[in-house]
């Protein structure tokens, strides 16, 4: 039984990426999404550029996820191929866990490549592989769920957009892509702990970075883990 629900968990993703985000438009997207964020810091400061890296990749991974995966399923509510799938044979949890797959596997692949950027372009270490690999695949989900959960309440694309920045731009100011958590005020750090992209740039800033963090990298993923 657990055989057939997997079976049924992978040609959902499968079809997704086929469908929808191995095209070439998207590809194309989701890859000069890091190389502008990459080269607009770059160019503002290139000695401070190290510094911000993590939380690149980390943005990266956030808006690929979660703007893929409010989009195609508010895509499918649109077409009604959403509701076909509810009336095949097919679990709830199975859907749910095939969406979230083939959003996470392309919110990976793009930060997977920014990563790669920034190590190659910038002479970064990886100094933990496995937290880093960790970071990447608990983000990615994270984000990936965060998109789903977007598109349950929104009828039309435009409106799971906007919704999604409205999650999506406290995150960027208040999770410590740009400048630290703790240099901010105590309410926004209150607040900037409440978000799952903190731990994610902090996670991925131990593993790309020799200085500390603000939790013990287990402590960023196993929260990350929560979040899922």
């Amino acid at each position: 039984m657990m055989r057939k629900e997997i079976k049924k968990i992978y040609y959902i993703a499968r079809k997704d990426l086929k469908a929808y985000y191995l095209k070439p438009p998207l590809i194309s997207w989701g890859l000069m999404l890091p190389i502008v964020f990459i080269l607009a810091f770059y160019f503002r400061n290139p000695q401070g550029i190290e510094e911000v890296t993590p939380g690149l990749v980390g943005l990266t991974i956030l808006f690929s996820a979660t703007s893929m995966a409010a989009i195609v399923i508010t895509f499918e509510k649109r077409t009604e191929a959403l509701e076909r799938l509810l009336m095949a044979p097919l679990s709830l949890r199975a859907i749910l866990v095939g969406k979230t797959l083939g959003s996470a596997f392309f919110g990976l692949l793009m930060g997977f490549v920014s990563m790669v950027l920034v190590t190659l372009f910038f002479g970064l270490k990886i100094t933990n592989p496995l937290s880093l690999a960790l970071a990447l695949i608990l983000s990615s989900l994270a984000f990936a769920l965060i998109g789903i959960l977007i598109s349950v309440g929104v009828r039309e694309i435009f409106e799971a957009m906007t919704m999604a920045n409205f999650f999506r731009f406290p995150m960027v100011f208040l999770c410590g892509v740009f400048f630290p958590v703790k240099a901010m005020p105590v309410i926004l750090q209150v607040v900037g702990f409440c978000l799952p992209l903190t731990y994610s740039v902090d996670a991925l800033r131990q593993s790309l970075l020799p200085d500390g963090g603000l939790l013990h990298r287990w402590v960023d993923l196993l929260i990350l883990a929560g979040f899922t």
